[in-house]
């Protein structure tokens, strides 16, 4: 089992770490040659840059069992076609039951900001979300082993 990363931008790199690593669990990071990164206790691979380089790099890496953290709606379905667990850097864990609407409400904003509605990024990450990601991954990993 393995713990891949879409580490372009995510800020529970070192949470995702130390959980692997006190379970014993690879842990490998995935970016491109913009963001290019290295952590002890893990692995990096850097793909080329370009759009979705990272997003198919990984979902080409990731097996049934293993553990991706994305924030990447579209490359989390793709994951859990593979069979992998799969989370975001809130805790949220992605599942064949809520995937589906999480893609459509995606759609839904991406055609709302073509048309020039303005919507809100993302409030200031809270120790409360790192926290719950903590919770997740261990819950995750504890069942995957």
């Amino acid at each position: 089992m393995t713990v891949y990363i879409d580490a372009d931008a995510c800020p529970v790199i070192g949470l995702a770490i130390n959980a692997a690593t006190r379970h014993g669990v690879a842990c490998v990071l995935l970016c491109d040659t913009a963001h290019r990164m290295e952590r002890p206790g893990a692995q990096t691979i850097v793909v080329s840059k370009g759009a979705d380089s990272v997003d198919f790099a990984l979902v080409n890496l990731v097996q049934a069992n293993d553990i991706a953290v994305t924030q990447d709606y579209g490359l989390a379905a793709m994951c859990l076609a593979r069979r992998a667990r799969v989370l975001n850097q809130n805790g949220l864990v992605y599942t064949d039951a809520n995937i589906d609407g999480l893609l459509l409400q995606r759609h839904t904003s991406k055609k709302l900001r073509a048309a020039g509605v303005r919507t809100k990024g993302p409030a200031k990450r809270t120790e409360a979300q790192d926290e719950a990601f903590a919770t997740a991954l261990e819950r995750l990993l504890v069942e995957a082993l």
